[in-house]
């Protein structure tokens, strides 16, 4: 099953380790250690963010660092700016219709209002 960068995403473990490798590389160990889950179940979500192309490992020595690759970020970013820029267009013609009618109420008022004159009769 192929994944994508939408299901990594999804958990909120796997975000977090997104966040703890985006700073700086480190091993697996040191990944697990900012959790407190099993060494097993961060190797797990770790392969699905290698599966999704959000952490590559590098072999170094004995030691297998994860390195965060957040190009694959865009994927989702692109995805969000589609539905701010429908959510911006709406929101501007609401603001529009919003100011119409306070325009509409202020002058209905104006001209309800009629100024009191003082007639005085002599």
């Amino acid at each position: 099953m192929r994944r994508d960068v939408f299901q990594a995403i999804a958990d909120p473990t796997r975000r977090a380790i997104i966040s703890v490798v985006a700073s700086q590389s480190m091993n697996l160990n040191a990944v697990a250690e900012n959790f407190d889950v099993s060494r097993p179940a961060i190797s797990k979500h770790i392969k699905i963010l290698t599966e999704c192309g959000l952490i590559a490992i590098k072999q170094q020595g004995r030691e297998r660092y994860c390195e965060a690759k957040l190009q694959k970020l865009s994927e989702v970013s692109d995805w969000v700016d589609q539905y701010k820029q429908f959510w911006n267009a709406k929101f501007d013609a609401l603001e529009n219709y919003l100011e119409e009618l306070q325009s509409k109420k202020k002058n209905s008022k104006r001209k309800k209002v009629q100024p009191v004159r003082n007639r005085r009769t002599k």
